[in-house]
């Protein structure tokens, strides 16, 4: 695959789009455009060749890249968004590149045009159309969330030297931005969906008191149909091919080299952010990976703790809520204490094009991420995951150590197992601070916890998060506990009977 084109670098600005911005703020590239560190008003891009003194053909070659943070469109000049102009009467060519390899298209609504979608696979394509109105319009990608990291535009079309503001034989209903930039039409769900959910007993043999080593950890980003609930599918962007992503499992002083893949087949940029990284955005400057190429970072694991990683490209929060989460303990010099049984349990809110349940292929919407409305909340990434295809077990007497993370991307949980108290809680996941006999726990997104327990009675224990709303969404986990029972702990009826 051909490299990705590079722009002259400068520093970021951070001012707009500060969560994407900020939390990417990786190799920046920018353009001539910019003077003192701020992206200049948008310039007008020259088109590449004019045809007759009436009625010419405007060609105008786009290219997609980073700026300052923002996924944009980039003329041959290195301009970020130009202005493209032409009059009413042109024939537009407008040539369409992938620079990064993701997949985008272009749009301008009012004037009814809309680009093949391109990618790294594609090549260049190109959308061909006369302007048939003046006016000011708005180029755009309709990839959901490319609109809102800054790829947009502005279509300047003013009227043709007979003055007439269209010629009324090229006319073309126009398509509203709504047609254009709302959900794919209703689908079946996914016979062929796999299932995500990564199985709660997938955690790393615990490191114990060693001496520092390095490392070495590989994982590929990878965009599939997965299960959602009975008879729905949904997008699933994903670490490993699992939700949530593998845990992974280092000691205080190791050094961890940790290479991202992103899959050839998928069609966006992905990366990794872990909160236990000091410097580089936690990884999220350096791991921003193309389809079909990779990236390696190399950190010390400086701190203990419970710590979350997730997807650092903007939109954030859409990706996160698509899957890409995970967690990384970090163990102090001497190790965890032994326990019976560790468990991996994360919690994610997801936002979908249609209500809960519906048996559809449900996709990503945006609207209700932005204002915070989940459709589902779920632990291990799909309904049903820690009830139907995997369970938690074990037997009275163990002691039980839960890893519990929020991914997010927005809501906090209140993590509770009906029918448990907590012996210990490692609050936020902060190894060298513990609280003692608690019922239920605040994890924010973004964060994680450690709880441990031990089975004194046999029964069924349900995870949830005590929102309880939120278990008829799909935030429910079953520990299923064996053995013999203890009339001292728990009975039915009265104490003299």
């Amino acid at each position: 695959m051909q490299a990705p084109r590079s722009f002259p670098r400068q520093p970021l600005a951070f001012a707009a789009a500060a969560l994407c911005a900020g939390t990417l703020a990786f190799a920046a590239l920018a353009g001539q455009h910019a003077s003192q560190g701020h992206p200049a008003p948008a310039a007008v891009s020259a088109p590449v060749a004019a045809a007759s003194a009436d009625a010419a053909v405007r060609r105008f070659v786009l290219e997609t890249g980073i700026v300052d943070g923002k996924m944009v469109f980039v003329d041959d000049h290195g301009v970020a968004n130009p202005v493209l102009r032409a009059a009413v009467g042109d024939t537009v060519e407008i040539v369409l590149k992938s620079g990064e390899g993701a997949q985008h298209d272009l749009a301008i609504a009012e004037l009814g045009v809309q680009s093949p979608k391109f990618d790294a696979s594609t090549g260049t394509v190109t959308v061909r159309f006369t302007v048939t109105q003046a006016g000011t319009f708005t180029y755009y990608c309709t990839i959901p969330g490319h609109r809102q990291i800054g790829m947009e535009g502005t279509f300047e079309a003013v009227p043709g030297k007979n003055g007439s503001a269209a010629p009324t034989a090229a006319k073309v209903s126009p398509l509203s931005g709504a047609q254009l930039y709302t959900a794919p039409a209703s689908r079946p769900a996914d016979a062929a969906a796999i299932s995500i959910a990564m199985d709660p007993s997938a955690v790393p043999p615990p490191i114990g008191n060693r001496a520092p080593q390095l490392l070495k950890y590989r994982m590929e980003t990878v965009e599939l149909n997965g299960k959602m609930d009975d008879g729905t599918s949904f997008t699933y962007w994903t670490f490993d091919r699992k939700v949530p992503g593998p845990m992974l499992r280092a000691r205080v002083g190791d050094s961890v080299e940790l290479t991202l893949a992103n899959a050839r087949d998928s069609k966006m940029i992905h990366s990794i952010d872990l909160h236990s990284v000091t410097g580089g955005h936690g990884g999220g400057e350096h791991t921003q990976v193309a389809p079909g190429q990779e990236k390696t970072i190399t950190f010390k694991a400086l701190k203990p703790g419970l710590y979350v990683y997730h997807c650092a490209t903007p939109l954030v929060p859409q990706h996160i809520a698509a899957g890409m989460y995970g967690l990384i303990l970090i163990e102090p010099e001497e190790g965890l204490a032994k326990v019976d049984r560790e468990y991996y349990v994360m919690q994610g809110d997801m936002y979908t094009t249609r209500p809960h349940g519906a048996k559809t292929h449900q996709e990503a919407d945006l609207d209700k991420m932005a204002a915070e409305l989940p459709d589902y909340y779920v632990f291990n990434g799909a309904v049903g995951s820690l009830t139907k295809e995997h369970k938690l077990t074990a037997k009275v007497g163990e002691t039980v150590r839960v890893y519990f993370g929020v991914g997010g991307p927005n809501k906090i949980s209140s993590f509770h197992v009906i029918g448990e108290i907590f012996d210990k809680v490692y609050s936020e996941g902060s190894i060298s601070s513990i609280k003692k006999d608690v019922q239920t726990t605040l994890v924010a997104p973004g964060g994680a916890t450690i709880v441990e327990f031990k089975v004194d009675y046999p029964g069924q224990y349900t995870l949830v998060d005590h929102a309880l709303s939120r278990a008829g969404k799909g935030a429910v986990g079953i520990l299923e506990v064996t053995g013999e029972k203890d009339a001292s702990v728990y009975k039915v009826g009265g104490a003299g009977r």
